[in-house]
C-alpha cells in the first residue's frame, strides 16, 4: 500500500495501478498487545493512556473465535476450556454482560461472582455461587484462585471505590497465569472464541499459505 500511494504522488491513479477493488480475505487476524503486568511490581493492572506492552502478537484462522483464542495463547493467556469463572461486572456493564454469562453456563463452567453481580445474574435466571470481596472476609476469591477453583477472571473496572480489591485481585491472577478480561467486548470474544476451539479443529497454517490464498 505505501508503494501504490508512492506512485499516486507521482501521478498514477489507482486505476492504472489497477487497484480498484479492496482485497477479499478470507481469513481473521487479531492482533494482541503482550501486557506483562507481572514484570512492573506495584503497576496497576488496567488499561490506561501509558503504554506498558512489550510486544504485540496475531492470531490468525478462517474462525474469527479460533483467531481471538490464538492472539491469546500467543500473549501467554490460554483460554480454558472448562472450570470456574470469577466475574465482578460494574452496573454499567451489566447488562451487556448477561449474553456473556449465559453462554458460559451453557458452555458448563461454573460461575462465582461478587455480591453486587451475583444478585445481578439470579435475577435473570442464571446459576451462580457469590462470592466474598476481600474486604468482607474469608474464604474471598483470593482463596479461590489460589486453591485452584478459578480459571478466568472477568473484572471491569468499578471506579475508585473497588481498587483495592481490583488491585489484588487482579495483581494475583497475573501473577498465577490466569486469564484476565477486563472489558465486555474481550469477554464475548474469549467465550466466542472458547465455544469454536470446542467445536472445530484449529487451522494450522504458514503465513506463506495464508498470504497465498488472498492472493487467490
Amino acid at each position: 500500500i505505501a508503494q501504490y500511494a508512492a506512485l499516486c504522488m507521482v501521478g498514477k491513479t489507482l486505476d492504472e495501478l489497477g487497484f480498484t477493488r479492496e482485497p477479499s480475505v478470507p481469513y481473521f487476524s487479531v492482533k494482541e498487545a503482550v501486557l506483562p503486568f507481572n514484570k512492573f511490581p506495584g503497576c496497576e493492572v488496567r488499561l490506561g493512556p501509558e503504554m506498558r506492552s512489550t510486544g504485540e502478537v496475531m492470531g490468525i484462522d478462517p474462525d474469527p473465535g479460533i483467531a481471538f483464542a490464538k492472539s491469546q495463547a500467543a500473549a501467554g493467556s490460554m483460554l480454558p476450556m472448562s472450570g470456574g469463572v470469577f466475574i465482578s461486572i460494574n452496573d454499567e456493564d451489566k447488562p451487556k454482560f448477561l449474553p456473556v454469562a449465559q453462554k458460559l453456563v451453557e458452555l458448563g463452567f461454573h460461575l462465582y461472582a461478587t455480591e453486587g453481580t451475583h444478585r445481578f445474574l439470579q435475577r435473570n435466571g442464571i446459576a451462580a455461587a457469590p462470592l466474598n470481596k476481600i474486604k468482607e472476609g474469608r474464604p474471598n476469591v483470593i482463596d479461590y484462585v489460589i486453591n485452584g477453583q478459578i480459571q478466568l477472571v472477568i473484572n471491569t473496572f468499578s471506579g475508585p471505590q473497588g481498587r483495592p480489591d481490583e488491585k489484588a485481585i487482579r495483581t494475583l491472577v497475573i501473577s498465577r497465569g490466569v486469564p484476565l478480561i477486563t472489558t465486555v467486548s474481550a469477554a464475548r470474544a474469549a467465550v466466542e472464541g472458547i465455544e469454536a476451539m470446542r467445536a472445530r479443529r484449529v487451522t494450522l497454517r504458514s503465513l506463506q499459505e495464508y498470504h497465498r490464498e488472498a492472493r487467490g
